[in-house]
């Protein structure tokens, strides 16, 4: 059954809070400006954000500031996930999602059976939200999964409903036509759809849809600056560093799993994470995500560096390719209910490691984090990309890829790849570099020298990275365009197709 998630208003940022920040306060300004036209055709209806998961996943972290921010501009929204023990059913989203981004090893055949599981899940979830919508509410649906829900309610009580796509690919293949033709009856019926890319946006709804960036916060705890002692203190708190002396704070309640040579995860202990060079990638553990190709191409690098195949001048640069370290990090899998393969992906790249010579294992580092606490998730993610040498997003698809923005905002150069979602972010040699093929060992290889050895390029990068993260991909320009979508949904009326 439909599940409302509790919100903590007590330690919400506001937007005065924002404000008080010189680098903040004119894009406030700007966003406050725009809001009283946008409220007036929005009038007093409700809105609800309906999504799959409370937790993991760059939709679950959008969501409790972006509600949080509508809210106390004056709209009543509230934010809602669906409820099921049926398994099969997030087995069919997440083959839906990985037939859109063109994943050949998903099957493209989608029967009867499968639009009878999508919808009676959907139904079961849609009865349970009925009793506490009005006609006049606004429903925003974001990705596949709750779509049925969405076409039921608005036919039953006449409400209007906006679709949030955060992903898709920028190329029309069987994979992926074999999924819009499934989703199709029910994408039709939206009022307004949002994308995240216009190469995304299919063809049975052109005119009907446009262009909204996701974007961070970058007060949350993810995002924020943070001085030298207390990266420390959570590095120690996480359990991924040994405190040499006493600490004002408590360890997490859950801390940071390491794989360890053994093959079970366990107590991290000293990684020198505050003095290896790091090369990073943090993400769910998904196949698209790339995760094997940059293995590989981290071996690759480590191998040439001791047979030196690839000479590097200066002794300083040397010693840090020796240094490097790769670390590999996601969510305890176990506690994402929408994505059922994060186990099996994990354990193929633990299986992996397994198998590495013992030189190349020391220097392979593969992190569980904790999911129970959003802060302290946040906050170690946050300390890992600080710390971090090179942040990676090697991703073979990617709808858009927070992980990304995240890392700019921190003003790191970011290796990231040509998928759609990520060359949006990325302008190659200016804000990072991008591969254009991840399974290509040498082609990580060679980018990761070159930026390991020359911190002042990456220094450069990272200057550029922040300010184009500041100039389009903050939380604010985010809830102006949710205004604006919002304010059309409800001028523009029903289509002719609901």
């Amino acid at each position: 059954m439909i599940s409302f998630v509790p919100i903590d208003e007590t330690k919400r940022i506001r937007l005065d809070d924002y404000a008080l920040d010189p680098q903040f306060s004119t894009v406030v300004a700007d966003l406050r400006s725009e809001f009283d036209p946008l409220r007036a055709r929005i009038g007093n209806r409700r809105v609800f954000m309906v999504n799959s998961t409370a937790r993991g996943g760059g939709v679950a972290e959008m969501l409790p500031q972006l509600v949080l921010l509508l809210r106390e501009l004056g709209l009543d929204v509230e934010w809602v996930t669906l409820q099921t023990d049926d398994r099969a059913f997030f087995h069919l989203t997440k083959r839906l999602h990985n037939l859109i981004h063109d994943d050949r090893r998903a099957s493209p055949i989608l029967s009867a059976e499968d639009a009878r599981l999508y919808e009676s899940v959907n139904k079961e979830n849609a009865d349970s939200l009925r009793p506490h919508l009005r006609p006049d509410d606004i429903l925003v649906v974001h990705d596949p999964q709750p779509l049925p829900l969405a076409v039921q309610l608005r036919a039953e009580l006449g409400l209007r409903f906006l679709w949030r796509c955060h992903i898709g690919f920028d190329r029309h293949t069987d994979a992926t036509r074999s999924a819009w033709r499934f989703l199709r009856p029910y994408v039709e019926r939206c009022d307004h759809a949002l994308f995240s890319a216009p190469e995304y946006i299919p063809s049975f709804l052109a005119g009907r849809a446009s262009i909204s960036h996701p974007a961070i916060d970058p007060m949350s705890h993810k995002n924020r600056e943070l001085a030298v002692h207390k990266m420390v203190g959570i590095l120690c708190n996480a359990g991924l560093q040994p405190a040499y002396g006493p600490i004002p704070t408590p360890d997490f309640e859950d801390q940071a799993k390491v794989l360890g040579l053994d093959g079970e995860f366990g107590p991290a202990g000293e990684l020198g994470l505050l003095f290896r060079p790091m090369v990073l990638q943090v993400s769910r553990w998904d196949r698209l995500k790339g995760w094997q190709g940059l293995l590989d191409g981290f071996l690759r690098l480590k191998q040439q560096v001791r047979e030196n195949t690839v000479p590097v001048p200066r002794e300083r640069n040397q010693r840090r390719l020796e240094l490097a370290r790769l670390v590999l990090a996601g969510p305890d899998p176990s506690s994402i209910q929408d994505d059922p393969e994060g186990i099996a992906v994990l354990d193929e790249l633990c299986d992996a490691c397994a198998h590495l010579d013992p030189r190349d294992r020391e220097d392979v580092v593969v992190l569980s984090l904790p999911m129970t606490s959003r802060k302290d998730n946040g906050l170690i993610v946050n300390v890992l990309q600080r710390c971090a040498s090179v942040v990676v997003q090697n991703s073979l698809r990617e709808g858009f890829g927070l992980t990304v923005t995240e890392a700019m905002w921190k003003g790191q150069a970011v290796l990231g790849t040509t998928a759609c979602g990520i060359r949006q972010q990325i302008r190659d040699g200016i804000d990072g570099v991008l591969t254009t093929d991840p399974e290509c060992p040498d082609e990580i290889a060679q980018h990761l020298r070159a930026l390991l050895v020359n911190p002042a390029r990456r220094h450069r990068m990272g200057r550029f990275a922040r300010r184009h993260v500041y100039e389009d991909l903050l939380i604010f320009r985010q809830v102006a365009r949710y205004l604006r979508a919002l304010a059309r949904v409800v001028s523009e009326g029903r289509h002719p197709t609901a």
